[in-house]
């Protein structure tokens, strides 16, 4: 089990909402591309416990670009027998010998300065990386594939929308360089629908639309605005708000996180996508209160880069988890106030991460 008492809690409560699913990976070798990631991490603190608790023999093939780094940050996982470490990019590491039965493709997380640095690559990276994965899964002839795509598909989540669809069929604009990303999970989502509907072989692949999560190892010095919050509060203030404070988010506890995308990879309808996130919409002024709250700090160590103008409507990215619920059985299991204050704990004793 984790080393860590907050995700041990987590991954306690994890497995006792999906004792039926661990059995379909009895005896897997799974393909986890972005292990070292925020997603991958806690894909292996749930994979690793499961192995353990139901004694699975699941062995996991974990591909990442510097396993050593992780081994010094997160040395429980990294150092687990069932673990084989694959260095190497996603879009060229060494396929490994012998069968894989599952393949979760979580590389590719958001990056905003790779996005706005080199789109082109940010973009290549998405697609080809995908188009690599797939052709792996295929000739391995895998039993199940998840893709994880993000809500940045669905581009501007238009003012009429108060929480966005699967069926929305909007995108990102094509022309700006920005939305290399979104575009490039895009063209992942395209490639995963091609290989659920090949004639001759077809992969069982599902989609994840991910949105916006929290939760123990997130990175609190990335473009996260709820990890730019924490690292705030917990250096007692003042809590940094970038812009006016009007755009409204949701966010999924990191242990939901996982139990969604489990249940997607191994109980989702094939060649479908899933949002995958909280419908609790709250402004990044009222997120910036909870986090206040969380780090006993008075409202008054907010700061805003600029007051509010006008009455345009707020910008928004929330989605609406209505398949996943009613399809799949899934909803948040853990408060917004909750995951903050479990994510400060962590933090608090976990400085590094």
């Amino acid at each position: 089990m984790p080393a860590n008492p907050i995700i041990t809690a987590d991954i306690r409560g994890l497995l006792n909402r999906t004792e039926q699913l661990w059995p379909d990976l009895k005896g897997s070798a799974i393909l986890l591309t972005g292990a070292t990631g925020f997603v991958g991490t806690w894909l292996l603190e749930a994979l690793l416990s499961a192995n353990d608790e139901y004694s699975l023999g699941c062995r996991v093939l974990a591909v990442s670009r510097n396993p050593a780094f992780f081994a010094e940050r997160t040395p429980h996982l990294a150092s687990a027998p069932a673990v084989t470490w694959i260095t190497g990019d996603v879009r060229d590491f060494r396929v490994p010998a012998g069968d894989v039965t599952h393949v979760i493709h979580a590389a590719t997380e958001s990056a905003s300065n790779l996005n706005s640095s080199n789109p082109q690559e940010m973009f290549d990276v998405c697609v080809t990386g995908t188009r690599r994965v797939l052709t792996l899964a295929m000739e391995k002839r895998v039993s199940r594939m998840i893709f994880t795509s993000s809500g940045a598909v669905y581009g501007r989540q238009p003012a009429e929308f108060s929480h966005l669809p699967e069926d929305y069929t909007g995108g990102p604009n094509l022309l700006d360089r920005r939305n290399a990303y979104g575009e490039g999970k895009r063209a992942g989502e395209f490639l995963c629908g091609l290989a659920a509907t090949e004639p001759a072989i077809p992969l069982a692949v599902t989609i994840a639309r991910c949105f916006a999560f929290v939760g123990p190892h997130l990175p609190l010095d990335r473009h996260f605005a709820i990890g730019n919050f924490i690292r705030d509060g917990l250096a007692g203030g003042p809590i940094q708000i970038a812009g006016d404070g009007t755009p409204i988010r949701s966010y999924l506890y990191a242990a939901d996180l996982v139990e969604w995308l489990i249940t997607i990879l191994l109980r989702g309808t094939v060649g479908q996508a899933y949002n995958v996130g909280s419908e609790e919409a709250v402004s990044l002024r009222q997120l910036a209160l909870h986090v206040a709250r969380a780090a006993n700090l008075e409202e008054q160590a907010i700061t805003l880069a600029r007051v509010a103008e006008g009455n345009l409507p707020a910008e928004r990215y929330v989605p609406s988890c209505r398949k996943a619920r009613d399809a799949l059985f899934l909803t948040p299991s853990t408060t917004l106030d909750e995951a903050i204050r479990r994510t400060c704990e962590f933090h608090r004793h976990h400085p590094s991460h």
